[in-house]
């Protein structure tokens, strides 16, 4: 059997609009020249914007210095484009990258967990050789 998430289980994951609700990611042909965002990121992000009243902002990922591996993920809206920013739309979502953090995120799945022992967006990223023990940064 083929572990077509790429989570090293060995399990599959069930498709997009599936009535059941799984803890792990959906993920359905993974990119790996730009940054992915899962169907239930999609929702959390259009649900987010809809409690804001907004619907000029993006999806803006960058990858900063700091934190204790050296670098860091900072996930936040916002209404500005730059110059270089890749920008993909995921079922209606812009999700803005800018052109120094594209090498870093290229493959990267972006998730929402929202279980009884962890809730908020994650990064599965192949390009971290390294994280911190807080999951907080990467290397």
């Amino acid at each position: 059997m083929s572990d077509q998430c790429g989570c090293g289980s060995g399990h599959s994951h069930e498709a997009p609009g599936a009535t059941t609700t799984v803890a792990a990611p959906v993920e359905v042909d993974r990119r790996e020249d730009q940054i992915n965002l899962s169907s239930v990121a999609a929702a959390k992000v259009k649900s987010l914007l809809e409690q804001e009243g907004r619907d000029d902002l993006q999806l803006r990922i960058s990858v900063q210095p700091g934190g204790c591996s050296g670098l860091r993920y900072q996930l936040f809206f916002d209404e500005r484009t730059l110059d270089g920013d890749v920008v993909t739309d995921f079922d209606g979502v812009a999700v803005v990258v800018d052109r120094m953090s594209v090498p870093y995120l290229n493959g990267a799945m972006i998730d929402f967990v929202d279980t009884i022992e962890k809730q908020g967006f994650t990064i599965d990223n192949p390009n971290a050789t390294g994280s911190c023990a807080c999951g907080d940064s990467f290397h």
